[in-house]
């Protein structure tokens, strides 16, 4: 069976739409580390650290020379014997919170975590009272009277 040239055109497209949105690593062949097991770490460690120059990538994904710093940063500090935690405590405490792409929960972050999910249910309590309010309007309304129908006939006519 042969497909049609658009029908084809469409599965190349969105055949390169999924290539597109797969995650392209900027790790250059010079920093990965020799120990699979140290670079597994960092590759894990990178993807939690936001690149300070793109700010919505991970320093994995970056291209930014600041994101290749931090990347050769992390492999320094696995080398030298620093458990995950303590690398990214290390950087947390060189760069901010900022450089963490999921916040930590404390008691400073908590507008973070809930702002979302009470303007998300605030947004549907308003569209329920709005909606309600309406139905009961509409209930409200009442029939026209005989006069009001009458009226409503004349205009129609002479229109």
């Amino acid at each position: 069976m042969r497909f049609p040239r658009s029908l084809s055109a469409l599965c190349l497209a969105l055949a390169l739409s999924v290539l597109a949105a797969l995650p392209a690593h900027a790790v250059q062949p010079d920093e990965v580390l020799a120990d699979p097991a140290l670079e597994a770490r960092a590759r894990t460690i990178s993807e939690g650290l936001r690149c300070l120059v793109c700010q919505n990538q991970s320093i994995d994904d970056s291209d930014a020379p600041l994101a290749k710093d931090l990347r050769l940063l992390v492999r320094e500090r696995l080398k030298a014997g620093d458990t995950d935690q303590q690398i990214v405590d290390f950087i947390v405490a060189r760069y901010g919170e900022f450089v963490l792409l999921k916040p930590r929960f404390e008691a400073h972050t908590l507008l973070l975590w809930f702002a979302t999910p009470a303007v998300f249910l605030a947004a549907l309590l308003l569209i329920a009272l709005a909606y309600r309010r309406r139905k009961a309007s509409a209930e409200t309304l009442a029939p026209l009277s005989v006069n009001e129908k009458r009226k409503l006939k004349r205009l129609l006519d002479e229109s």
